[in-house]
C-alpha cells in the first residue's frame, strides 16, 4: 500500500502521536509520500527511519502513486488536500490535529486505532458530492470545485449586496443581504448552518441556498435538487465583492456571473467502522444535547 501524507502546519504538541503513526506505517512496509512543504517542517524530528522519503508537491506527483491520502490537520487542511486529489479517486482519511474536526473526524486519541483499521482494510469509502463553479472571469481556474460551499460576500463596504438568483433559468429571488452561501450536504454543517441553514445527511442529493444576514426577514434558506443549475448575478453599489470556494478566496466585480452545478466526480472519504453521521453531529455539534438524555 502507498500512503500520501498532507499537512500544512506541524505543532510540536503532536510529535509523540505523530512518531507512533509513522512508526506504525513503516513497520507495515508502507511506502510513504509526504507533501514537500510539510516534510520540511517535520524532517528535523527524525520521524522517518527509512530512506528515501518520497515527496510530492502537486496533483501530478500524487496521481497514480497513492492508494490513500492522509490529511493531518483540521478541516481546513482536508479541504486543501482535495485540491491535490481532484478527480483521481484517491480516498482521503482525515486525522484531526486541529480543533473541531468535523471532516477530519479521527481524534488524536484514535489515530493509532484508525491506522490499524486502515492497514487491515477494515474501513468503508464514503462518496461526497462536490460543487462545480463557473465564473465569468474564471477566477478559480481548474480548481473550480468545492466540497463545502461557495460564498459570495460584500467586501469592505457597508452597503448591502444584491444577488439575483435563477434556478434552471427561472427567477428565484433577489437577495438583499451581506452575502449568499450555496452549499453541498457536506457543507450543511459549516457556514450555512451558522446562518440558519438546515443539516443534510451526506448522501442527500441537494444544494442549499442560505442568505447571510438578509435584509428581508421573510427570506429563508431553500433546499434544491442537485440536478439544478443555479445562476447568481451580482448587483449593488459596491465595486468589488469576495467569492470563496471552500478555502480559496478571490475578489470579484459587480459584473461577474456565477453558474453552479454538481461536479461530475465525487470526493471519497475514508470512514472508520464505528463512525456514522448522526454520532458525529451529536459529538461535534452537541446536536440535540439534553440533560434528559
Amino acid at each position: 500500500m502507498n500512503i500520501a501524507i498532507y499537512g500544512e502546519q506541524f505543532d510540536t504538541e503532536h510529535k509523540d502521536i505523530f512518531r507512533q503513526f509513522i512508526e506504525k506505517l513503516e513497520a507495515n512496509n508502507i511506502r510513504i509520500y509526504v507533501y514537500q512543504k510539510f516534510y520540511d517542517q517535520i524532517k528535523p524530528y527524525g520521524f522517518f527511519s527509512g530512506e528515501p522519503v518520497y515527496q510530492f508537491m502537486n496533483y501530478e506527483e500524487v496521481y497514480d502513486h497513492a492508494d490513500i491520502l492522509i490529511s493531518a490537520g483540521g478541516d481546513g487542511t482536508l479541504l486543501n488536500a482535495i485540491t491535490l486529489v481532484r478527480d483521481s479517486g484517491i480516498p482521503i482519511l482525515g486525522l484531526n490535529f486541529g480543533r473541531l474536526g468535523f471532516l477530519s473526524s479521527i481524534s488524536k486519541e484514535n489515530v493509532i486505532p484508525a491506522i490499524n483499521h486502515l492497514l487491515n482494510n477494515n474501513f468503508e469509502i464514503e462518496e461526497r458530492a462536490l460543487l462545480n463553479v463557473q465564473c465569468s472571469n474564471n477566477i478559480f481556474g481548474d480548481l473550480n470545485f468545492g466540497l463545502n460551499d461557495l460564498t459570495i460576500h460584500r467586501h469592505n463596504s457597508h452597503a448591502l449586496i444584491v444577488l439575483d438568483v435563477y434556478v434552471n433559468d427561472q427567477f428565484l429571488n433577489s437577495y438583499w443581504a451581506d452575502g449568499l452561501i450555496i452549499s453541498t450536504p457536506t457543507g450543511s454543517t459549516g457556514y450555512s448552518l451558522s446562518c440558519g441553514g438546515p443539516i443534510l445527511t451526506p448522501e442527500s442529493s441537494n444544494f442549499i441556498i442560505t442568505p447571510i444576514a438578509t435584509h428581508n426577514l421573510t427570506v429563508r434558506p431553500i433546499v434544491l435538487p442537485d440536478s439544478s443549475t443555479i445562476t447568481v448575478k451580482l448587483n449593488g453599489r459596491g465595486k468589488a465583492y469576495t467569492a470563496a470556494l471552500d478555502s480559496r478566496v478571490h475578489q470579484v466585480a459587480v459584473s461577474d456571473v456565477f453558474t453552479i452545478k454538481k461536479e461530475s466526480f465525487k470526493m471519497k472519504l475514508v470512514k472508520m467502522p464505528e463512525e456514522n453521521f448522526f454520532n458525529t453531529i451529536r459529538d461535534k455539534l452537541n446536536w440535540g444535547l439534553d440533560n434528559r438524555n
